[in-house]
């Protein structure tokens, strides 16, 4: 892709099975336009059918990760046809992050700078989140006489339990990446120079790893979260069954006994 492109999709020089996608509309701090989102969708699309991809990171361009919708470009679908403003929402949002949490391995959340609105539901769809430190985070959709959406009130709810979710749905105060650190939203806080290298990092370490096995882990939680105990224990024993002769399991087995570390290849 050109550097003009919405997004931009590439390979990480040391471990090229390692992907990064980063929303570029840095001067408007990656605000979510049709363009940007149509753009999206179709990077994650495309994720999710490449078979040589085993980590993926996404970010940000510029000093933002994503402040949510473009409030310019829905004002202007507002005065066109206030009926379908909203369409975006099945069209655009919500496939982005079911196609997020559906990739078949990891995905880390390098949020490198402002992280707000439907942005925040991006970051929180990913696996696992590294921030920088001081950086600004909000629900922002009160702000504006809205509801919740990108799975934003599910997403925090299981993140930081109901009570938390809803005052910070219902107030849109800021909080700072400390306090999403404390709160357990966040793996780690770094520096805002480190957020990218500190996310290569760890999507390298899960790259090497059993991604069929972190594939079922993304699968059991999210089933977990919402489910009866005895339909999580048949989940885990199927999930299980299906892991058992894998090659990354055997292989690992095997390793073990013979006490050389394991190597995995994600079938």
């Amino acid at each position: 892709m050109t550097e003009a492109s919405a997004v931009l999709l590439e390979r990480d020089s040391t471990d090229p099975a390692v992907a990064v996608l980063t929303l570029n509309r840095p001067a408007r701090y990656n605000a979510l336009t049709t363009e940007l989102k149509t753009a999206l969708l179709d990077a994650v699309t495309e994720l999710g059918a490449a078979a040589d991809v085993r980590a993926l990171v996404l970010t940000g361009a510029g000093r933002a990760f994503c402040v949510g919708q473009d409030l310019q470009e829905h004002a202007e679908a507002l005065r066109s046809d206030a009926a379908s403003s909203f369409d975006t929402v099945t069209e655009h949002y919500n496939p982005i992050v079911a196609g997020l949490a559906d990739l078949p391995y990891p995905v880390v959340a390098a949020i490198n700078g402002p992280c707000v609105g439907a942005g925040l539901g991006f970051a929180l769809a990913c696996d696992l989140r590294i921030a920088a430190a001081g950086l600004k985070f909000a629900t922002a959709f009160t702000g504006i006489g809205l509801t919740a959406d990108s799975g934003l009130s599910a997403a925090l709810a299981h993140a930081v339990g109901v009570s938390r979710a809803t005052e910070l749905l219902m107030l849109n105060e800021t909080f700072t990446a400390e306090d999403a650190h404390a709160w357990g939203l966040l793996r780690t806080v770094v520096p805002a120079e480190e957020v990218v290298p500190a996310a290569l990092e760890l999507a390298r370490t899960l790259a090497a790893g059993p991604t069929v096995a972190y594939a079922e882990v993304k699968r059991a939680v999210r089933h977990g979260a919402v489910s009866a105990l005895p339909d999580v224990l048949a989940a885990e024993a199927a999930a299980q069954a299906r892991l058992a002769a894998t090659s990354d399991h055997l292989g690992a087995v095997d390793a073990f006994l013979a006490k050389r570390r394991p190597t995995f290849e994600g079938r």
